[in-house]
């Protein structure tokens, strides 16, 4: 396929994926001039008029889905028997890769790519788009971090006409929910299923079920309770834990009931895990103990992660445990010192309470809430003891901002955005980009959907387009017209203006006569000359009179 032009537009490239509906390319798209990802469906599927019929249905709705999380949908056509859907093009790594390099995901990492789906999903099923395949290899990390759902190639829009019940289960084994495993008609909750088990991969680095065939796989998701991810990886924070075991839920009505509920949730949690990682980094108390397990996932380092064997040897630490006493070799002065302390400390914490009780209050979703301090519960618990139900409790006392995603947009809607936001415009840059049209933001350096302090300044990297190759501008010299302009097709440049010089039908050279007429003699550019893709090469040539 390689070499293959569809539609005379789309021409195939390299091999880049393969999956289970198909092979997918890369492409150039010589209409736009611009690259792009064509997905050829196999055979057996394109010779299914009733799957075929339905593909082009389903895909061409989900083309109109516009969000930064999701990749877009250009076309979809067939030629020949061929079916294919043309995708936007990202430059990344599958989910997929990114989990298998390095073991399993860090909890503020996998919160981060976990919450950016979840937009995703929110988006589509405002749209009655059902995606009905999330799993890793259909998310994509681009270089900047940001996640990318693709392939809604079986995506199933949510009206009373394609809701009925098919014979065929369509899916991914491992990451399917009990519902698509029986065969039986599926909502957004479905989707929500196969982003609790994409979650306990990221944590565990593995999937919850396994078996020799994809029929067992399909059985175990509905008969089998899976093993909590806690119970695979200590030091998995318990509110973690307890998110991806709702999602899980064998009955839908027990899950999240959407992706915008789900992700509230997965940003109240993000901003415990985060503030507890700064408070680590701020004090050296004994008590700091609960922010350890996040020592090495820092608010402003999603890419750092902890391997296996620092996950197990690091110990647990047990909230119910006796400290052992220590007091009887401590001089009445010490004790003295100590009770003063403590009467400090409680008179400090009153203070804060007034404060705080007087502060401002949320007025947006993506401000974080205050607790005053009769509300706060002073104990070593480790962050891996925070539940769900306690994140209210538990968030941290600045006034703190969920970043927008400005990918896609213009640099004055992003500079607004940013500012609407209660963020700053930080530094601007610039570079070549296939994918984002020129004078569009195609990086930001704060991480979507993740909180920071009011005021930070977030900066933009802004697209140049696609940077056109260049090429050697051939001698034309002695060339007729025909050869000239099929040399300069070979080159991707094009015969521009041609200008006849009128002579006489012989000329003298040295001792000999020969006949010049068609020869080109002058050329402009000159050869040699580095020159864009494209450009007109100007001649001039003899015309005997």
């Amino acid at each position: 396929m390689i070499g293959k032009l569809l539609l005379n537009r789309y021409e195939l490239l390299e091999k880049i994926g393969e999956g289970g509906m198909g092979v997918v390319y890369k492409a150039k798209c010589h209409l736009l001039n611009r690259f792009v990802a064509v997905k050829i469906l196999k055979a057996e599927l394109s010779n299914d008029e009733d799957f075929v019929s339905r593909f082009k249905r389903e895909a061409t709705s989900a083309a109109s889905l516009s969000h930064p999380n999701i990749v877009n949908v250009h076309d979809v056509g067939a030629e020949n028997n061929i079916n294919f859907i043309v995708m936007e093009y990202i430059n990344g790594k599958t989910l997929k890769q990114v989990i298998k390099e390095n073991d399993r995901l860090g909890s503020v990492k996998t919160l981060d790519i976990a919450l950016q789906i979840a937009k995703a999903l929110e988006c589509a099923h405002k749209n009655n788009i059902i995606h009905r395949d999330i799993k890793p290899d259909n998310i994509l990390i681009t270089e900047d971090n940001i996640v990318k759902v693709t392939d809604f190639g079986i995506a199933k829009v949510a009206d009373v006409g394609t809701i009925a019940i098919t014979n065929k289960v369509l899916g991914t084994a491992h990451y399917f929910s009990p519902e698509q495993a029986r065969g039986r008609a599926v909502d957004c909750r479905t989707d929500i299923y196969s982003l609790g088990i994409v979650m306990y991969e990221m944590v565990t680095g593995r999937v919850p079920y396994t078996a020799e065939s994809s029929i067992s796989v399909a059985m175990m998701h509905i008969q089998e309770a899976a093993i909590p991810p806690k119970e695979i990886i200590a030091d998995i924070p318990e509110s973690i834990n307890q998110a991806i075991l709702k999602a899980m839920e064998k009955e839908p009505i027990n899950r999240y009931q959407t992706a915008k509920e789900m992700s509230e949730i997965l940003y109240k949690i993000m901003g415990v895990l985060n503030f507890k990682a700064n408070s680590n980094s701020e004090s050296n108390d004994a008590t700091e103990v609960m922010g350890a397990v996040f020592a090495s996932n820092t608010v402003n380092d999603f890419t750092t992660v902890m391997s296996r064997e620092e996950i197990l040897e690091r110990p647990v630490i047990n909230k119910n445990r006796k400290v052992q006493s220590g007091n009887k070799g401590l001089s009445k002065n010490k004790k003295l010192m100590i009770i003063i302390g403590s009467i400090i400390l409680v008179m400090f914490i009153g203070v804060l309470g007034r404060f705080f009780s007087k502060g401002p209050s949320t007025d947006t979703a993506a401000t974080l809430s205050e607790t005053t301090a009769s509300e706060t519960t002073i104990s070593q618990t480790t962050a891996s003891d925070t539940t769900v139900s306690e994140v209210s409790e538990k968030l941290p006392t600045s006034v703190k901002k969920l970043v927008p995603s400005l990918i896609g947009n213009t640099q004055d809607i992003a500079n607004q955005t940013i500012v609407n936001n209660g963020f700053v415009l930080g530094n601007i840059s610039k570079e070549y980009n296939d994918s984002f049209a020129e004078g569009l933001v195609i990086w930001q350096s704060l991480a979507v959907n993740t909180s920071y302090e009011e005021g930070s300044k977030i900066d933009l990297v802004i697209s140049q387009g696609q940077k056109i190759a260049q090429v050697s501008v051939p001698e034309l010299n002695g060339e007729n017209i025909d050869n000239a302009e099929e040399i300069l097709n070979g080159l991707q440049l094009t015969l521009g203006v041609v200008t006849p010089v009128m002579v006489n039908s012989k000329h003298s050279k040295g001792n000999h006569s020969k006949n010049y007429n068609g020869e080109i003699f002058m050329q402009d550019p000159a050869p040699g000359t580095l020159v864009d893709i494209g450009t007109q090469i100007n001649v001039s040539y003899y015309e005997s009179r």
